[in-house]
Parts: structure tokens; C-alpha cells; sequence
């Protein structure tokens, strides 16, 4: 990803956001498990709690479980949902927006899009993957989801991916910014609750988040 020419405009909207940045990112995954811990473990230990007071309790036991294992599920499946399609499919015009996106991707990321309905892009945050209304991005093992719009939902669902993708090429840091952080967790939730099509993208994803981008050549 290129260098930003400019702060992206929209950054004016929300002055009370601090810019996100290589350190910030941990800091909100950090938040996300403590917050996620907070809500899990009181159901486990009252499980656990009533089972060793009455054994009786046991059903009782297993709803405080359910609930343990649901409150993640519920907010994986609000991370995943930034990627699910959205809005009017126009698919009068879906393929012409179609080809210019094609136009500003590579060979490799054009034909991921075109399986899975994702952008994969490498920016110095991680590695992206750029939906119709919203983003993933891959950085140190874990998955943050972001939640935004290219502005006009009667565009065509390429044009959409395009623009944002735009607006990540120009100013990814004020892109991380002006987008709502819907979710911070491990890879394997929020795969579970993608549509099955989209997963192999966000399997490429971890796996080139792992590993150093590639050096440009030189030739002499």
C-alpha cells in the first residue's frame, strides 16, 4: 500500500477519535478479551458454584454454561456481520463496477474478489480484507472487524468495495479512525461465522499476516 497523500476528510467528524496506530490495535484486542472475560467467567463460576452445592442443580448449571458460550459467539457473529453483503445488488450496473475494480487490483486479489466478495490489500496496520460495508483487518493473530460505509447503499456492491478500498489506499490510519471496531478476536470466530464462500480469503489473510511482506526486487 502506498503511502497517504492526505488525511482522509472525514476525519473531521469525529474529533474525538484518537488515530489508531500499530500500538492502539493491541491495546483494543486487549480490551476486547478483558471485556469478554468479564461477561464469561461470572456464568462459569456460578455453573461450577451450583454443581457443587447441589448436583441436583445441574440443568441450572448448564444454562450458566450456554451463556458462556454464547456471549463470544454473539460478538464474533456481530464482527463477521461487517462483511456480509449489504444494500441494493443494481445489477444493471454491478458489471461494469466490476471491471473498474477489477482495474485496481492485482491478478491474485482480483480473482480472490470475485470468489469470496473480498479485497485483500497489505497496509502497515496488517493485512485487509475489504467488503461492500465494512472491513477486516489481520494483525498479530487476531482479527479486528470495522464497520463502514462508502456513503450512497444504491451503488453497485463492487462500487462500494471500491470506494472504501480508495479511501484505504489514501489514508489507512484515518480509514482505521473513521470506521466503528465492531469486533477483536482470534481468527477461528469470526471464520465460523463468515459465509463459507468468504473463509478461504480470510484464511490467506492470516496466513500473509504471519509472514514479512515481500521486498521489492531490483534490478541492476
Amino acid at each position: 500500500m502506498e503511502a497517504a497523500s492526505a488525511p482522509l476528510p472525514e476525519l473531521a467528524s469525529v474529533p474525538w477519535r484518537s488515530l489508531e496506530d500499530e500500538a492502539s490495535l493491541p491495546r483494543r484486542a486487549r480490551l476486547w478479551t478483558f471485556f469478554t472475560t468479564a461477561h464469561v467467567v461470572p456464568f462459569i463460576a456460578a455453573a461450577a458454584g451450583l454443581m457443587l452445592l447441589n448436583p441436583l442443580a445441574g440443568p441450572v448449571a448448564f444454562v450458566a454454561l450456554m451463556h458462556a458460550w454464547i456471549i463470544p459467539e454473539l460478538y464474533a457473529c456481530r464482527g463477521a456481520n461487517v462483511v456480509r453483503p449489504k444494500g441494493a445488488r443494481n445489477e444493471g450496473g454491478e458489471e461494469v463496477a466490476q471491471g473498474f475494480l477489477g482495474d485496481l487490483l492485482g491478478h491474485h486479489a482480483r480473482d480472490l474478489q470475485r470468489e469470496t466478495g473480498l479485497v485483500m490489500e497489505r497496509g502497515k496496520l496488517g493485512v485487509w480484507l475489504v467488503g461492500e460495508a465494512g472491513a477486516l483487518l489481520v494483525s498479530a493473530r487476531r482479527v479486528h472487524c470495522f464497520c463502514v460505509r462508502a456513503g450512497d447503499d444504491e451503488l453497485p456492491p463492487s462500487d462500494r468495495i471500491a470506494h472504501l478500498l480508495l479511501a484505504l489506499r489514501s489514508d489507512e490510519t484515518g480509514f482505521t479512525t473513521v470506521a466503528n471496531h465492531a469486533f477483536a478476536g482470534a481468527p477461528w470466530r469470526v471464520r465460523r461465522r463468515l459465509e463459507a464462500r468468504m473463509r478461504p480469503a480470510l484464511a490467506e489473510a492470516t496466513r500473509r499476516s504471519v509472514r514479512p511482506p515481500p521486498q521489492p526486487s531490483i534490478s541492476v
